[in-house]
């Protein structure tokens, strides 16, 4: 199988931007996922980042998951559990309102950090949306105009530790999922592995590296492309040694926006005139329906979706 795709984003400026245009295209074409090096985000800051993530799960939440694992009796499970995770997660909102100052248990700097960290993220996930756009030949600020809704994007982190799990082969660390939204960005554990992917119904490895950030491609990047690019199964295979730090952060629509496959990239004049492969909804619609079946197929979502759509006719998005 041919190697995972990896991005060094320092070609994009100069004589090398052509073929990494072109790599993620295929990346986002054909895997769903790429791995971004050399992204702008500096290696010190990302050390970081990680030291005090770990920090916080040892002293904070280390001990409140092995009690959750005593209290459902998971060390001695003799079957494939199908109804939970083995993972110790919290989550962070930033956009459109922060709620860093109101999570328990952060100490200052470690919220200042994961502040900063954000802010970052945010840049990369705008950055990475306009090379898709460019990719795709929509006007650059297509994807985040459709995004926005009336308050702009939703931006969040869940802040995740996969501890050593004695029965991997019964419990998953996370069950296998299409991520529902738009752009996901992670920096995972560098050691420890476990993060695969759906290609060809094959399981694959998503390598650990050293500072980069993992992207990968949400439903809504899906049914905006008009399936031109697709969002993809993933899952975390829990492992026996080592404790997994990952941090994904997912730039999604606002709450109110509405999503629908971009007329640009509509086949024919049959799709235009409302027989799109896609739906057209509202972005909070979508997630109520995900929140039940998360580890379900996407396609039925999506034909859920259409079910319950009104099709008026579709504006362009502006971009001015």
């Amino acid at each position: 199988m041919e190697s995972f795709p990896v991005i060094n984003m320092e070609n994009l400026n100069g004589e090398k931007r052509a073929i990494t245009m072109d790599k993620i295209k295929d990346a986002c074409e054909n895997w769903g996922f790429f791995e971004l090096v050399n992204h702008g985000i500096p290696p010190e800051f990302m050390d970081t980042v990680e030291r005090m993530t770990k920090g916080h799960y040892r002293k904070c939440m280390d001990q409140r998951f092995r009690e959750l694992v005593a209290s459902k009796g998971l060390e001695n499970v003799q079957t494939e559990v199908h109804d939970l995770d083995w993972e110790s997660t919290f989550h962070l909102k930033h956009l459109p309102l922060s709620n860093i100052s109101q999570v328990h248990d952060l100490e200052d700097d470690y919220r200042k950090v994961m502040k900063e960290f954000a802010v970052k993220l945010e840049k990369l996930a705008e950055e990475l949306m306009d090379l898709l756009c460019e990719n795709l030949g929509l006007e650059k600020g297509y994807l985040k105009k459709a995004f926005h809704g009336s308050n702009g994007p939703n931006f969040g982190t869940k802040v995740s530790n996969y501890p050593p799990c004695p029965k991997p082969e019964l419990i998953k660390g996370l069950r296998a999922h299409t991520d529902a939204g738009g752009v996901i960005l992670l920096f995972q554990d560098d050691k420890v592995s476990g993060l695969q992917l759906l290609k060809d119904g094959q399981w694959v490895d998503v390598p650990p590296m050293r500072h980069s950030i993992v992207v990968n491609l949400g439903d809504q990047i899906e049914v905006i492309t008009n399936g031109k690019y697709k969002s993809v199964l993933h899952r975390v295979v829990a492992q026996t040694d080592g404790n997994r730090m990952s941090i994904a952060s997912f730039y999604n629509p606002g709450s109110d926006a509405v999503i629908y496959p971009a007329p640009a990239l509509m086949e024919s004049k049959g799709e235009e005139a409302g027989e799109a492969a896609y739906p057209k909804f509202v972005f909070e619609d979508y997630m109520k329906l995900y929140a039940a079946l998360k580890f379900q197929a996407k396609e039925p979502r999506f034909q859920a979706m259409k079910a319950t759509e009104s099709s008026p006719n579709l504006e362009p998005i502006a971009t001015a």
